[in-house]
């Protein structure tokens, strides 16, 4: 049985002053597997970020299912019981650490609270020890422990975020676009990082991301989104090099390379979005 099941999931948003929604998510199904990395791509409002709100319960869905290993995503946590229990399951990274960090606390004293709260530190000593050996897992040390957030650089905010994230030893960690604010030579070893964690902890991976080069560099499988539906996914190998479906191709020919013609971007995406209006109609 696989750790994550989500099967057609459905979210719409209703609009003001507009009689119909827009549907965010189109009836999405998938499995990630224990210790198995999952990449989500996409466009801009594709739906990537709404489906990983939805697994991590700061979004609700308007129908289908999810579970981790047999959780219910999709029901409210009621109860702190509840809440510590989702929690454990899942936990997020976000794009920009600055959001989710507490400003006002040191990093260590951020991680030791999440222990704590977690009953993963019986007495403060403990606390501070696993605090510690949490930052070394992301390569920080006992110096930034004493820092708070806007002391540190933005690839040390977000090696602190996923330390966090990793406090709880959830089974999922949702990282929503979460080197895409970084510079290269930082993103490279944020997701050389990343891999590392996954082979010793076997904690799975549900990677959301418009950059299909991270994704290769860390996803075995790779789900393509457009308009809210999986159009194409498959082991991420084979979807990079040998997409089958028309925005798969189009998604890689936009990506800037030696052989990129803007031009014949341009031309190929004008033919796609007429093909999709007229199948639309249909």
């Amino acid at each position: 049985m696989s750790l994550v099941e989500v099967d057609a999931l459905h979210r719409v948003f209703r609009m003001a002053r507009r009689t119909e929604g827009v549907t965010a998510v189109n009836r999405v199904s998938f499995s990630i597997g224990a210790g198995e990395a999952v990449g989500l791509v996409g466009e801009s409002g594709s739906g990537k970020s709404t489906i990983a709100r939805i697994l991590v319960g700061l979004e609700r869905a308007d129908s289908g299912t999810a579970t981790i290993e047999g959780l219910d995503c999709l029901t409210p946590a009621r109860g702190r019981a509840a809440r510590l229990r989702r929690a454990r399951a899942v936990q997020m990274v976000f794009q920009d650490p600055n959001g989710s960090l507490d400003r006002r606390l040191p990093i260590g004293e951020m991680l030791q609270r999440t222990l704590r709260l977690h009953g993963r530190s019986a007495s403060t000593a403990a606390a501070r020890a696993e605090a510690l050996r949490l930052l070394d897992q992301v390569r920080l040390s006992e110096r930034h422990a004493a820092a708070k957030p806007h002391e540190l650089s933005g690839g040390q905010r977000q090696r602190a975020a996923i330390a966090r994230a990793l406090a709880v030893q959830p089974k999922l960690v949702v990282l929503d676009e979460a080197v895409s604010a970084l510079d290269v030579s930082v993103q490279a070893q944020v997701l050389d990082l990343l891999a590392e964690i996954q082979r010793d902890s076997g904690v799975s991976y549900l990677f959301v991301s418009h950059d299909l080069a991270v994704v290769q560099q860390l996803c075995q499988r790779t789900l393509v989104l457009f308009r809210g539906a999986i159009v194409e996914q498959g082991a991420t190998e084979r979807v990079l090099d040998t997409p089958q479906h028309p925005y798969t191709q189009l998604l890689i020919a936009s990506t800037p390379g030696a052989d990129w013609d803007p031009e014949r971007v341009v031309r190929d995406r004008m033919t796609f979005t007429q093909r999709m209006a007229v199948l639309s109609e249909e």
